[in-house]
């Protein structure tokens, strides 16, 4: 518990800038056109996904050498840190020399929170699955998975309770700045309950054996076995992974409010009710995982969600309020009899239960294919390459294609292509790691003692 909240507080602080897009947008990017702000104001959001893999590296070395608790206690730190200081920012004042410092900030903490995720997730991943029995490695870590839609969630419902607390003209003025600076008390609370807890058992055997690896990204990388486990990991498991998770939980807002123009309270709202009904089938499935294997269930919610994807927007797209939105405004009188915010709640909870099957076990799915020694680093990069690059730019690059081609349905082209490459490889190339036993490589030394998850066996 004490690491799931740890990691859904940095999630919530995440996707915080998520769901203000279309809050506060123009106050940093003010343009003449209301696009132009959203996808300039996209673009930054997509920096913090881009720099996801180079925190993975950086924080995953560390640890592998010095420690899984210490390491995401310093992430979580950052984190908090850097969300609270965006609400903290002067906005842009186009009559000022320095109009463009704003913006310039607001990368550079968007950065520092992209470093930060990228290495908080394969610590409390590892560290959860390092204390868990073998059997139940799916359920146990599922918890993890669960934080990421929590936080989404979280953010969304904070969101919505400071905006319809206070006027629009408060909200734009200093509501908005409110919620990232209750990141301070959430990162506190956080911080209280993460220094009471002990390191992982795996790793501290292996650590008073002195076999921790000296250099994990030499062992992760320049090993051609584990090499391959990673390049795997990738294209067989994680990329449609995170390309469903974006698309069905992000995307899906940024479609209603941008292409529907549905209102800012109405699509926060369906989201939100479509995260609460669908959480729990985290668990679900990755207690089903430990059953069946976590490959097919990660398989079968690629496939899935690449069939469904078109027929639910084209769902989505019908139950909008309007008949013609390329000339609606949010704030218009609803022109569709068909309207139904409850059938848009349904299409959004539809894909959160594929966001399920394809992100519940794969926290099991990672920290089972790869040995103690160098666990944290080598199975942080090709998730945060997957979520953060496949899946995290989902929303920018499919705005940008919706706005230039004018065609609703475009932004899934992408999504839907990187789904079916990864049923593909993983059908192709990768054996499922389930339940296999993390205690072997610590009794070894923790070195390459097996290639669990190659699908031919390769000698190290």
């Amino acid at each position: 518990m004490a690491s799931s909240l740890g990691t859904m507080i940095e999630w919530y602080d995440f996707y915080l800038f998520g769901s203000l897009t279309f809050i506060i947008a123009p106050l940093f990017f003010g343009t003449a056109k209301p696009d132009e702000s959203v996808l300039l104001w996209l673009a930054v959001y997509a920096t913090g996904f881009l720099v996801r893999p180079f925190g993975a590296l950086v924080f995953g070395r560390v640890g592998d050498i010095i420690g899984r608790k210490y390491t995401f206690l310093v992430t979580l730190t950052i984190m908090g840190i850097s969300t609270a200081a965006i609400g903290l920012m002067p906005v842009l004042d186009q009559k000022s020399p320095l109009f463009f410092l704003p913006a310039v900030l607001l990368v550079g903490l968007r950065l520092l929170e992209g470093l930060a995720l990228g290495g908080e997730y394969g610590g409390a991943a590892t560290y959860i699955a390092e204390h868990a029995p073998a059997h139940r490695r799916g359920f146990y870590t599922s918890f993890i998975q669960i934080t990421a839609t929590a936080g989404l969630f979280i953010s969304v419902i904070v969101v919505l309770l400071l905006r319809n607390s206070m006027s629009a003209e408060n909200f734009a003025n200093y509501g908005w700045r409110l919620a990232f600076l209750f990141s301070l008390v959430l990162v506190a609370l956080s911080l209280y309950i993460r220094f009471s807890m002990r390191e992982s058992p795996l790793f501290t055997r292996l650590k008073q054996s002195g076999k921790t690896s000296k250099n994990p990204l030499v062992e992760s990388f320049g090993n051609p076995v584990n090499r391959r486990l990673v390049i795997l990991a990738l294209f067989g498991a994680v990329a449609g992974q995170g390309a469903v998770w974006y698309t069905a939980q992000f995307y899906s807002s940024t479609f209603m409010q941008g292409v529907m123009k549905v209102d800012f309270n109405t699509a926060n709202g369906v989201v939100a009710v479509a995260l609460l009904l669908g959480t729990p089938f985290f668990v679900v499935m990755g207690a089903l995982s430990d059953r069946i294997g976590r490959k097919k269930i990660i398989l079968a919610g690629c496939l899935i969600a690449a069939i469904g994807f078109f027929p639910i927007f084209a769902t989505m797209y019908n139950a909008g309020p309007f008949l013609n939105p390329a000339v609606a405004k949010a704030t218009d009188v609803a022109t569709n009899p068909a309207y139904s915010p409850g059938l848009l709640v349904a299409m959004v909870f539809i894909m959160v239960i594929f966001v399920t099957m394809v992100y519940g076990p794969i926290a099991a799915f990672l920290v089972e294919l790869f040995p103690t020694r160098i666990r944290y680093t080598s199975m942080s990069l090709p998730y945060h390459i997957g979520n953060g690059w496949f899946g995290g730019l989902i929303p920018v690059l499919a705005t940008a294609l919706v706005t230039a081609t004018k065609v609703a349905y475009a932004g899934l082209i992408f999504p839907i292509g990187i789904a079916l490459m990864t049923v593909v490889v993983g059908t192709l190339f990768v054996k499922d790691p389930t339940n296999v036993d993390l205690e072997a490589d610590v009794a070894v030394g923790g070195s390459m003692s097996d290639t669990a998850g190659l699908q031919s066996p390769v000698k190290s």
